[in-house]
């Protein structure tokens, strides 16, 4: 068995630092863009096609695979809606691996919004995650068609708004266990109907167990 995640992880609204030791993991693929920084090459598979580097580059929605243990690993979580892949990778491509420099580096990077809409949809979302059982909730609380909603993200996120959903509401699961609460209020408080679908949820988008990944990990609460 692939050792668990181990180490400390920095939650912000629209990113995530992950710093320790990583083990392999299943294929999948997650709404947030990705960029590793390892103290060695890693292997990642990326598409069907394997990378090995010691910074690495996986954008929103790219169907991905660690294919080895990582033991010393700076891994970084951030949402297309306010950074962009390139946004990304250039604000972590010159600094070394420490997780405060690189939130705050993150912080200064982050895209403003320039749509009101798009800024309610976000703070909605936030606001009512356990409530929105889907894109047709959020449309109708923010006062848009489902197509209209669709269009907004795709014209300016270049995401669907569905994973954006799966998303938050993981993340917001994830946070609350990590502070000491049962998978399953955890699941409860995120919109999941229990927590087998929370841990099918991570296991889908992050590839791992949540009962066997969280348990081991520290979490700072950033902004």
């Amino acid at each position: 068995m692939s050792p668990p995640w181990r180490g400390a992880l920095w939650l912000a609204r629209d990113f995530a630092i992950l710093q320790g030791e990583a083990g392999s993991t299943s294929e999948h693929a997650h709404y947030a863009h990705q960029y590793l920084l390892a103290a060695a090459p890693m292997r990642i598979r990326v598409g069907g096609e394997e990378r090995c580097g010691p910074r690495l580059l996986i954008e929103s929605m790219q169907a991905h695979a660690v294919l080895e243990s990582i033991p010393a690993l700076l891994n970084v979580f951030a949402e297309p809606a306010t950074l962009s892949a390139a946004a990304l990778a250039q604000a972590l491509e010159p600094l070394d691996p420490d997780p405060l420099g690189i939130a705050a580096a993150l912080c200064d990077a982050r895209r403003p919004l320039a749509d009101p809409r798009l800024r309610l949809a976000l703070e909605t979302v936030d606001a009512s995650l356990a409530d929105l059982n889907g894109a047709q909730p959020l449309a109708a609380k923010v006062r848009l068609s489902l197509s209209q909603l669709e269009r907004l993200f795709a014209a300016q996120v270049g995401i669907p708004v569905r994973p954006l959903l799966r998303w938050r509401r993981l993340r917001f699961a994830i946070a609350l266990a990590l502070q000491g609460q049962s998978l399953t209020v955890a699941a409860h408080a995120a919109g999941f109907s229990d927590s087998a679908h929370f841990s099918r949820t991570m296991r889908r988008l992050f590839g791992v167990r949540a009962d066997l990944t969280l348990r081991h990990l520290r979490v700072h609460l950033l902004d």
